[in-house]
């Protein structure tokens, strides 16, 4: 039988390593933000609780002092039923846990780091014909808190982990995106006088976001602009540099903005706050590079104009499939002639020095 407290140990220990490893690619503030999430699971708090600063800072330094123990660490094959397993085989290892109503979750994400999970399913369904797999609570993770992925061509939507997401992007929400999201909350029903409690504000805007990570999820397995073959060769041999954030950007902008994207299903279904919350969570690169999807939405909070941002997602489309193809083209070159250096640096003066500038 299964022992399901030997694979959680195995799938946190993998997890603890991937952390130790990674956690200097994140700035300071970046790192604290994840450990807080972090924190908040393994002692089972809601979003909006928090510990004593000092009782925090404690933990944080007993897992820093792990991560120093593990650094040239390997990650541990996965033992079920005393079949070994690599940690990545995710097909091998689910066949096996889904009878018991678990997840499990491997891959890699910003700057090639390895991402592990494992979680109880709650339901499963599937959504304009892709499947769907919604998790409740997670037994294992490691510092990232995605809000959905997508896995084998299935759409994971990791429920829990959503909620800490949203949490943490009102927090951290910068001036200009306020605007946006007050628009948004009064589009909930949500009186101006109640937008201080963001704990009152967070079930309405987790219920509203729902949506939005599907379906960007979906638009990312239906974009066929960004050949993901590709995409996942730029990742890897650029990873941790402005290219990898430009080429992440431009493949996120692609999937909103496609046939069966967030925006477009907005669009469809004219959900004024989700289109709010979008343009108030929109930062980084998103907003520097398509600055025309905040200036639509601002003109949208005045006149109500649906056309004008249906306008908005096809040009902002176009725009980010020309970047797609040029960016394409430039990798296959500089991949031509081995010269991976060039194709950062040229990338970065087309797209990034003008934003600076």
């Amino acid at each position: 039988m299964l022992d399901i407290a030997s694979l959680t140990r195995q799938v946190r220990r993998n997890c603890t390593l991937s952390d130790a490893r990674f956690a200097g690619h994140y700035s300071v503030c970046g790192l604290v933000m994840r450990l807080r999430d972090l924190y908040k699971w393994e002692h089972s708090l809601d979003p909006y609780e928090e510990h004593a600063a000092s009782q925090v800072l404690d933990w944080i330094g007993r897992k820093e002092t792990l991560w120093e123990t593990l650094q040239e660490s390997d990650f541990d094959d996965l033992v079920i039923d005393g079949q070994r397993i690599d940690p990545f085989d995710t097909e091998t290892v689910n066949r096996l846990i889904e009878p018991l109503h678990l997840f499990y979750g491997a891959g890699y994400a910003h700057s090639m780091k390895p991402s592990f999970l494992l979680a109880t399913i709650d339901r499963k369904s599937a959504v304009n014909g892709y499947p769907v797999v919604f998790l409740s609570k997670e037994m294992a993770r490691d510092l990232l808190t995605l809000p959905a992925l997508t896995q084998d061509d299935t759409i994971v939507v990791r429920q829990s982990a959503a909620k800490l997401y949203v949490w943490d992007r009102m927090l951290y929400l910068n001036q200009s995106g306020r605007p946006f999201f007050r628009f948004a909350l009064l589009a909930c029903g949500i009186a101006e006088k109640d937008v201080g409690s963001l704990r009152h504000c967070l079930p309405s805007v987790a219920q509203v976001l729902h949506d939005t990570f599907l379906y960007h999820e979906i638009g990312e397995l239906s974009d066929c602009c960004f050949n993901r073959q590709i995409w996942r060769d730029i990742i890897a041999a650029l990873p941790h540099t402005p290219t990898e954030l430009l080429v992440r950007t431009v493949k996120d902008v692609l999937a909103d903005t496609g046939p069966h994207g967030t925006l477009r299903h907005i669009r469809k279904t004219q959900q004024t706050a989700a289109l709010g919350f979008y343009a108030a969570f929109l930062d980084g690169l998103g907003k520097k590079l398509f600055p025309e999807i905040r200036a639509t939405v601002a003109g949208f909070m005045t006149d109500g104009d649906w056309q004008a941002v249906a306008a908005m997602i096809s040009s902002v489309h176009q725009k980010a499939e020309t970047m797609a193809f040029t960016i394409i083209d430039l990798y296959r070159n500089g991949t031509r002639d081995h010269d991976s250096v060039w194709v950062n640096e040229t990338l970065n003066r087309l797209y990034i020095e003008p934003l600076t500038a």
